[in-house]
């Protein structure tokens, strides 16, 4: 089967790049390439494929604008001291014991707030495993609690691309989502909870030295409580189901306010950081502060775009009909949750990438559950949080990397697990 025979190169090609620490865009570009030549190779003409492209590119315009939005965000709440104020309130209740259970609630939190797996793991992920190091405790476990703590806001903030993705490609209300994705998390959370707990008491030791966090952020920021009013608005805007745009445009004006009159920072600089992102000039602050801006999101702006470009061509071409009706079969053997569960693994592990497994997930089961609020509730089920459980995706590599955990830290992101898990039990009911 030709198809087949193209997504095994394209995953071969996905893979090279990964293993040599090459960008994974030039795996992307060239999975474009052969995949318009399968519709070359159909009888398509360069113009008609160019059709294509931009039929898969156009539903995630608002995609593209949320992200110009999160590279300032993220950039402006570093520089305005919002991230520092939170750390600064929370270091007092780190502890060898409750590291773990912290290090996933405070990533939740972050991500949640921010919508953003990758600057969760950039910012609060970097800092509680710094904390961690400190009390000498494993990584392992540690790096599994920021892992789930970072992808429960993926999963389910308003803010989140993969969210907004999921409603805009089942033509679903977001918010309406959100209610039931917190409905079928909550004893996910329950029993990530109490793991992280009970982890915290079997495999840490009394005693430890903890890293004084405030004394560092108290230094190079001015803290204080109108300092959390970004955080804030977010929260009040979310709750009145405000645009998600206008909901993060809020947010950055008010940050920009701050940094000029709290934090001193001049307009020509605040410019600046927009686009550039943060980047403190003291090397100890840099480290865990650093990052941010427009610029910072243009990888990631490409590799959607790609991806998305790849679903207009499989769309246009039936390359997933065979595939397609394998799911439909098993959904009427099974469930549907199970075909959506299955085809989310396979997607996820080609793709290597959240998004594109998401959109892929999408077109083979979208004929598998014909109600659009219980289809986005399976795909955020299983497609969301299944990609950062591959460990060659690119969703649990850029979480890992920069705290240095290995692995097999996947492992232990029991929040990520227990959602499809408790998923299908509860199916079986």
């Amino acid at each position: 089967m030709l198809e087949i025979f193209l997504l095994v190169i394209f995953s071969a090609a996905l893979t090279a790049c990964i293993l040599s620490g090459v960008s994974i865009l030039f795996a992307l570009i060239f999975g474009l390439m052969i995949f318009s030549f399968y519709a070359y190779n159909q009888g398509h003409t360069p113009r008609k494929i160019f059709e294509m492209w931009l039929t898969g590119v156009r539903p995630i315009k608002p995609i593209l604008i949320t992200f110009v939005l999160i590279g300032i965000i993220t950039a402006y709440w570093r520089a305005a001291g919002v991230i520092p104020a939170i750390i600064f309130y929370t270091a007092d209740f780190f502890s060898p014991a409750i590291i773990f259970l912290m290090s996933f609630w405070l990533c939740a939190l972050i991500s949640v707030l921010t919508g953003t797996a990758f600057g969760t793991a950039a910012t609060m992920g970097i800092i509680c495993a710094a904390i961690a190091d400190s009390l000498e405790v494993s990584i392992w476990l540690t790096g599994g609690a920021i892992l789930s703590g970072c992808y429960l806001g993926d999963r389910c903030s308003p803010m989140s691309t993969s969210a907004l993705l999921v409603a805009t490609l089942t033509r679903t209300d977001i918010y309406k989502n959100i209610v039931g994705m917190v409905k079928t998390s909550i004893i996910p959370l329950i029993l990530a909870s109490a793991f992280y707990f009970a982890a915290g008491k079997f495999f840490t030791a009394d005693g430890a030295p903890i890293v004084d966090a405030k004394e560092i952020f108290s230094q190079a920021f001015v803290i204080s409580l109108p300092v959390l009013i970004p955080a804030i608005l977010i929260v009040v805007l979310s709750l009145l189901k405000l645009r998600v745009q206008l909901m993060m445009f809020a947010s950055i004006l008010a940050c920009a306010a701050i940094g000029f009159f709290i934090q001193g920072i001049s307009v020509g600089e605040l410019l600046k950081i927009a686009l550039t992102g943060y980047h403190p000039l003291d090397t100890e602050l840099a480290k865990i502060m650093s990052g941010g801006g427009i610029f910072s999101m243009a990888l990631v702006s490409a590799v959607v775009c790609i991806s998305s470009c790849y679903a207009g061509i499989f769309q246009a071409t039936g390359f997933l009909n065979r595939l397609q009706s394998l799911m439909i079969s098993i959904g009427k053997k099974f469930s549907p949750f199970v075909s959506v569960l299955i085809a989310s693994i396979i997607t996820s592990m080609t793709a290597c990438n959240q998004t594109l497994a998401i959109m892929l997930t999408h077109q083979l089961c979208k004929k598998v559950e014909p109600r659009p609020e219980i289809f986005a509730i399976q795909i955020e089920n299983t497609a969301v949080i299944i990609s950062p459980l591959i460990p060659w995706s690119i969703a649990s590599v850029i979480v890992l990397m920069p705290i240095a955990a290995p692995s097999t830290s996947i492992l232990a992101a029991f929040y990520l697990w227990l959602i499809p898990i408790c998923s299908l039990i509860s199916r079986r009911k």
